[in-house]
């Protein structure tokens, strides 16, 4: 505390940044890790073999069942559009894509901003203890000039320390969290194309031109069989 105090008005606004990246990094961490967590693989395999098994309706209700999953999400945007033709299902992938794409991206770029305005107020506290130092030199009274002297090299001590104690873990938690999302990114990106290929070539019933309205080379005309009776005499 007596570390904080010496630190100055600075020195507090560095520790308000420091809590600010703490609840941040918590709040992230929840909720890439734990609250947008799913067994991707065996989520997956299920709603392929529903689709696959012509059950889509069924896939659908075991999306629903996971709405707070961004990615159960997205199948489920995707699913809905699965009697359509195949522009139309690959239309509902990028629109699943932006839906679901700022779910995992939101508000993670402020941890990288806020370390490096702590390493800033580092610096300006820096600056504002040389500054009492060059006074203490410049005006104070000689019996009190080398305590004035040391007190402004301690503030600026301090809050180079601060700074950087608050900086170093922000950014290392920045990049933990920017991997995980990445990851799920990734994750995302591929589930979805590969849901969109199974239904495109699974040509589920619908509205689909060519299974609404079969095309045939054969003649309307009708064929009328050769006769097989005696010609009359």
């Amino acid at each position: 505390m007596q570390f904080i105090i010496q630190s100055g008005l600075v020195g507090w606004i560095i520790i308000v940044t420091g809590v600010a990246v703490v609840a941040l990094a918590w709040e992230r961490a929840r909720t890439l890790y734990f609250k947008y967590g799913l067994d991707v693989d065996a989520f997956t395999n299920k709603i392929h073999t529903l689709v696959l098994s012509k059950k889509v309706d069924e896939a659908i209700v075991a999306c629903s069942q996971l709405k707070g999953k961004p990615l159960a999400n997205a199948f489920k945007i995707i699913l809905e559009k699965a009697d359509r033709d195949d522009e139309t299902i690959f239309q509902a992938q990028d629109i699943a894509m932006a839906e679901t794409v700022p779910l995992y991206t939101k508000r993670l770029h402020y941890l990288s901003m806020l370390a490096n305005v702590a390493t800033l107020l580092g610096l300006l506290g820096t600056i504002h203890g040389l500054i009492l130092s060059f006074q203490a030199v410049a005006q104070a009274d000689p019996a009190q000039k080398q305590v004035l002297l040391a007190n402004g090299i301690a503030v600026s001590m301090y809050t180079t320390a601060l700074g950087l104690a608050v900086a170093i873990p922000a950014m290392v938690l920045f990049s933990f969290l920017t991997s995980r999302q990445n990851h799920l990114l990734e994750e995302l990106a591929e589930k979805s194309s590969k849901l969109s290929e199974i239904l495109t070539s699974s040509h589920i019933s619908g509205l689909d031109k060519d299974h609404v309205y079969p095309t045939s080379n054969v003649s309307s005309t009708p064929v009328i069989p050769p006769s097989t009776g005696h010609k009359a005499s």
